[in-house]
C-alpha cells in the first residue's frame, strides 16, 4: 500500500487545502475523520490566506503536495 493512502493527517491536510483554495465553507471539516480535523483545518486556514495573496488553484495543488508532518 502507498504511503500516500496511509497518511490520514496528509490527506486531510492536502484535502482542507484544496478546500480553502475552492473557497469553500470550513464547515465542510466536519465530514472528516475526528482525529484528522485539526490538520483539515490547517489546510484550510492555508488555502484560504494562498487564495487571498493571489495563488492561483495550481500552484497551491504544488505546495500542498510538498507538505510533510
Amino acid at each position: 500500500m502507498k504511503k500516500q493512502k496511509r497518511d490520514l493527517h496528509q490527506r486531510a491536510y492536502v484535502r482542507g487545502y484544496r478546500a480553502g483554495m475552492a473557497g469553500r465553507s470550513k464547515g465542510l471539516s466536519e465530514t472528516c475523520h475526528v482525529t484528522a480535523r485539526p490538520d483539515w483545518l490547517a489546510g484550510w486556514r492555508e488555502g484560504r490566506e494562498d487564495m487571498w495573496n493571489g495563488l492561483t488553484p495550481v500552484d497551491g495543488t504544488y505546495k500542498a503536495a510538498n507538505f510533510s508532518q
